[in-house]
């Protein structure tokens, strides 16, 4: 009687190319989503920033960004927003679903705990926003100072030269380092923890209901950085990350620093983590099931979520 030998382990370029494959396909999926996100949500994400740089509670920047323009006003950046939203995303999707991936091929670390995995993931998060910061100076200062945000930027990088578009780099990636570990650790761990659904409308419901509270728990955390590194970003002169402490501290106190845009933040990234988690999840299956030619996610129950893609196309064409 012949026994079964055992399955030979992977090969380390095995376990990449599956990583890299999975990573890839998380990655365009959430790069997806942020898109959508970035067209209907772009408005909130101004008045954050706003608020962020100069304080004040949420009517009044709403106020005073629309005595300066207008609709148009709150769509400052979009061009740079398009490229950073869904690229920033790509990068968090990739990290989490690469690592996790990679991590759970080796017997040394499959039986780490989420928090560690996640953690691994954060890191790499973190290194790819410092890639993208030319991007993201350009859509803040755009966003906080409206029509004189870009010449303001022009004038900074003649002055100061190109690491000009690198401010607020350290206090960036430490905000998705610090953003990043606890939306992808409770999503994880909510993912792990409540109970898989089989039925169209409840499983929506149960990913936009651990993306909600993901993003609470991240926004929360990590609230205090971003007012740092948004008020360093979007300064029409270079100020140091002590005195843009001290700056925000003097105007709006410990409060101040913690809390500006807070409230808000958390409404619009309820919203955006929302529509995200569920979009993540729909198109990362969609991308999963091999892009066949004219295939198509069709409404279940009153859900719309369309996206028709062929072999020929390199992204799909998304109606929310």
């Amino acid at each position: 009687m012949s026994s079964t030998s055992p399955k030979a382990p992977p090969t380390t370029q095995e376990i990449l190319d599956k990583s890299l494959k999975r990573a890839l396909g998380g990655g365009f999926a959430g790069a997806l989503a942020m898109g959508i996100n970035v067209g209907t949500l772009m408005w909130m994400r101004t008045t954050i920033n706003y608020q962020l740089r100069h304080g004040g509670g949420t009517m009044d920047a709403f106020r005073t960004l629309y005595s300066q323009g207008g609709i148009g006003r709150f769509y400052r950046g979009v061009g740079p927003a398009l490229i950073q939203g869904p690229m920033s995303r790509f990068g968090d999707t990739a990290a989490n679903t690469g690592v996790l991936a990679l991590m759970e091929s080796y017997e040394s670390t499959k039986n780490l705990p989420v928090g560690a995995k996640t953690l691994c993931a954060s890191v790499a998060a973190a290194l790819w926003r410092i890639f993208l910061m030319p991007v993201d100076t350009t859509k803040t200062i755009m966003q906080v100072e409206g029509k004189e945000g870009f010449p303001a930027l022009v004038k900074k990088v003649k002055v100061g030269g190109p690491t000009v578009l690198y401010h607020g780099a350290l206090a960036a990636s430490s905000a998705t380092l610090v953003g990043h570990y606890p939306w992808f650790f409770t999503y994880n761990y909510l993912q792990e923890r409540i109970p898989k659904q089989d039925s169209g409308i409840k499983k929506l419901a149960r990913n936009g209901i651990i993306g909600f509270c993901s993003s609470v728990v991240s926004d929360t955390c990590s609230n205090s950085i971003r007012v740092v590194k948004v008020y360093k970003q979007s300064h029409t002169e270079g100020v140091t990350y002590v005195q843009a402490v001290r700056d925000v501290i003097a105007k709006d106190g410990l409060v101040g620093l913690f809390g500006r845009g807070l409230k808000t933040k958390i409404m619009a990234n309820g919203m955006q983590g929302l529509m995200f988690s569920v979009l993540w999840k729909l198109s990362k299956d969609f991308v999963k099931s091999g892009w066949r030619e004219g295939s198509r996610i069709k409404p279940e129950k009153g859900v719309l979520c369309i996206f028709s893609v062929s072999r020929t196309r390199t992204a799909g064409r998304g109606v929310l």
